[in-house]
């Protein structure tokens, strides 16, 4: 497959984060290809309905979801492993929480480079964010930056990948404002940790979520179970 300067690979869970990428890669002219991961999440299913949607909204043709059923065997985490139960949020909080798990956007850049080389992809979007990472160790500038350098010295001599993170600086409210800036359909997305129908309202990701919304004084559109207020 030859190298196209303008073509990339997103790395598209289904969440407002990495959808914001997309329509990033979108407005910056790159032909778009997407890559979701079935790792037996709880809510798996609902993440790959979020997928699809945002596929369909801006007809990426190329898509592929991938199987890595493997971090279930491995376990560790709160959304892989039966024994481990779900925190609720504490935004406070500076410990590491059970929702991580361990080393995936590791195995996500391994597999989405793969695809890149066949595919002749120039990048590789992924929408990790620093700041509100519930202090994710594998969301850090410094992991990117070195994973970058790793791919490039394992990959063919003319491939030439770069890893684009281009929300890493932002908080969740600079995602929401962004998305509505940018015309991100924040309305397909899926963010909860638990639930596939209701989204909890309790869980980390469901926190930051409304937390950004409440900050930027809009509503989310999607439906909760209880909308606490965040600070």
């Amino acid at each position: 497959m030859a190298y196209n300067q303008k073509k990339c690979v997103v790395v598209l869970s289904g969440g407002m984060d990495s959808t914001l990428c997309m329509a990033i890669a979108k407005r910056d002219g790159y032909t778009l290809a997407a890559m979701h991961l079935n790792y037996g999440q709880l809510t798996e299913k609902r993440e790959e309905k979020a997928f699809l949607d945002v596929c369909n909204y801006y007809k990426v043709e190329e898509k592929i979801i991938v199987d890595t059923k493997f971090f279930t065997q491995i376990g560790g985490s709160g959304l892989t492993d039966d024994s481990v139960k779900i925190e609720n949020a504490d935004l406070d909080n500076k410990v590491v929480p059970n929702t991580y798990v361990p080393f995936r956007n590791g195995n996500i850049l391994a597999i989405a480079t793969s695809w890149a080389e066949v595919i002749g992809g120039s990048a590789i979007f992924i929408g990790a964010v620093q700041q509100d990472s519930s202090g994710y160790p594998d969301c850090r500038k410094k992991f990117f930056e070195e994973f970058e350098k790793a791919i490039n010295t394992g990959t063919k001599p003319e491939t030439q990948i770069k890893i684009i993170t281009p929300i890493i600086d932002f908080s969740k409210r600079d995602i929401v404002s962004h998305s509505v800036v940018i015309g991100s359909p924040l309305e397909l997305t899926w963010s909860c940790y638990r639930n596939s129908d209701t989204a909890c309202g309790t869980c980390d990701s469901c926190a930051l979520r409304l937390r950004g919304f409440r900050q930027e004084g809009l509503e989310d559109p999607i439906t909760y179970l209880a909308r606490p207020e965040y600070k």
